[in-house]
């Protein structure tokens, strides 16, 4: 008899360690499993796997592997249907049949047109019992990235903005000018490990010169791809993006004809171009650039600035979630308006969010809205 309880608290358990490598794995989706066997004393976890780093190997096979034989007659908890298509690795569906596992409890379909169904139907056809959509709405969250490059042909876009009480995202003039606590800021570098890519247009490169990588301890490595949307190459070879190509790689979306003198240089130095068309407003066309992107495999990319980018994305309809924190501060005069012409409540006007959650981290609040397509 199937017991809903049970199987939430196990897809819960397998969705939390199937984050453990989100922003790493792609192009492929971060997927995690667990693999439960029933005992007189109660289940007993056997096996747990999650996307190993690269996108190889996959949740399923790292499970089973570390359950061994005790998979046999036992039940799998995975967070994305088992792919039916073979890659560099046999599928998972046929690695889940061989191991003699005699249910598959999956949390939501694959969109990828090489599975959508397949998966399951093929374990399904060996005899094993397949429950489906157990904690969707989380797995399809944990796993927008995938969706929406499967879906939408580009990478599914966080934008993050910190604000001050009136509505500002910075100072004139002061470049790095920190308006939230420290609370938030290590927030934000977790957000970055998480990431696939993470993209700032020129104006706040030239302005602030970032870096872009994650500093927190242990997590130095995980910094994301740094992406700057600068049509005509203007990013300095003495910047701190460039400087620090050896630590993540940095991607410049350029137009074709931005100076060649400029273009060789930056690549010399490390940078790969990404080159797209101009939109009707003479700036670089921003689907273009996300398709770009989406077609090198990147599935997760955060925005991270500055307010021009910002609006042009919300207007685009092209961020999907938004993460804005509020800190209790007044900039006044000298302060640069968020989103450029509006504040937070800009999405929410739109109409085309849900507020998600909101709350406290240290002395700032927060405010997380998903695309209601997600809901």
């Amino acid at each position: 008899m199937v017991d809903a309880d049970r199987d939430r608290r196990f897809m819960g358990a397998a969705l939390a360690i199937g984050r453990r490598n989100l922003g790493q794995t792609w192009p492929n989706p971060a997927v995690g499993a667990v693999i439960v066997r029933d005992t007189p004393s109660g289940p007993l976890v056997v096996g747990r796997g999650w996307t190993a780093e690269g996108g190889r190997p996959h949740g399923e096979p790292l499970a089973l592997a570390e359950a061994g034989e005790l998979a046999r007659g036992a039940t799998c908890y995975v967070t994305l249907e088992p792919c039916s298509h073979h890659g560099r690795t046999r599928p998972c569906a046929d690695a889940l049949v061989a191991a003699g596992v005699a249910r598959v409890v999956s949390a939501v379909e694959d969109p990828d047109p090489r599975v959508s169904g397949n998966g399951h139907a093929r374990l399904a056809a060996a005899g094993i019992a397949v429950t489906t959509g157990v904690c969707a709405k989380a797995a399809r969250r944990d796993h927008a990235g995938h969706f929406t490059r499967v879906l939408k042909g580009r990478p599914h876009v966080q934008l993050k903005l910190a604000t001050s009480a009136d509505g500002m995202i910075g100072r004139a003039g002061a470049p790095g000018f920190a308006i939230t606590g420290e609370t938030v800021r290590g927030r934000v570098h977790l957000m970055r490990a998480e990431a696939d890519a993470i993209m700032i247009g020129i104006g706040t490169a030239l302005a602030d010169d970032p870096m872009l990588t994650c500093r927190l301890a242990g997590l130095e490595r995980r910094s994301p791809i740094r992406v700057v949307v600068d049509g005509a190459a203007r990013l300095p070879l003495d910047s701190a993006l460039v400087e620090s190509i050896g630590e993540a790689p940095l991607w410049l979306v350029v137009d074709a004809r931005a100076p060649a003198d400029r273009r060789a240089a930056l690549e010399e130095a490390g940078a790969t171009l990404v080159e797209v068309p101009r939109d009707a407003t003479g700036r670089s066309d921003l689907v273009a650039a996300l398709r770009a992107i989406a077609g090198e495999g990147i599935t997760r990319l955060m925005v991270e600035g500055g307010a021009t980018l910002a609006r042009a994305l919300l207007d685009g309809g092209l961020v999907d979630e938004a993460m804005v924190f509020s800190a209790p501060v007044t900039i006044g005069a000298g302060g640069l308006p968020a989103f450029a012409t509006a504040g937070p409540e800009a999405i929410e006007a739109s109409g085309r969010y849900v507020l998600a959650a909101a709350g406290r981290i240290g002395t700032d609040e927060y405010r997380h809205w998903w695309v209601k397509d997600w809901e």
